[in-house]
């Protein structure tokens, strides 16, 4: 497996389809996934520290899981098949482990709701099948920059088809 860092979250042009970035921690691979608007908003709003009036549903699963002491050890991202991302959370407590199937967007909007850095991994499998190699450091630095700028403008009504 791969650890991969969540570079963020931007919007495909000119589909305006919401994508999510992560890239390799000791590489030079990205993974784009493309991701539905409200895996995206609840994403931007926890990266960004917003609190909404009422819980969102990866709100409410985080509270879920701590009032039942269970700590969301790692996301796994299993496996690519006909376009679409498989994803598993890896879930401790009580002395045991479970492995829940899940869409990555949905693990990793859980898994932004941590103060501690949940570790989000991939299999060798789907980075080969599916990771972006930029051609040059300058080019990954200035997508670097757009996604950095991107997330300082966005809001969440951005995500709102």
């Amino acid at each position: 497996m791969i650890r991969l860092s969540l570079v963020g979250v931007r919007v495909e042009v000119p589909t305006n389809q919401p994508i999510v970035l992560l890239r390799e921690e000791e590489g030079q691979r990205h993974l784009p996934i493309f991701i539905g608007p409200p895996e995206a908003t609840a994403i931007v709003y926890a990266l960004q520290g917003m609190e909404t009036p009422r819980p969102m549903t990866h709100d409410l699963f985080k509270t879920v899981l701590d009032d039942l002491d269970v700590r969301l050890e790692r996301v796994v991202i299993t496996e690519l098949q006909g376009g679409t991302f498989y994803a598993e959370i890896e879930l401790v407590g009580d002395g045991k482990t479970y492995r829940i199937s899940s869409r990555p967007s949905d693990a990793i909007a859980l898994a932004v709701r941590y103060e501690e850095q949940v570790p989000i991994f991939a299999n060798e499998e789907v980075l080969e099948e599916a990771g972006v190699l930029f051609e040059t450091e300058e080019a990954e630095e200035d997508q670097i920059e757009e996604f950095r700028e991107f997330l300082d403008q966005v809001r969440p009504e951005d995500f709102a088809q």
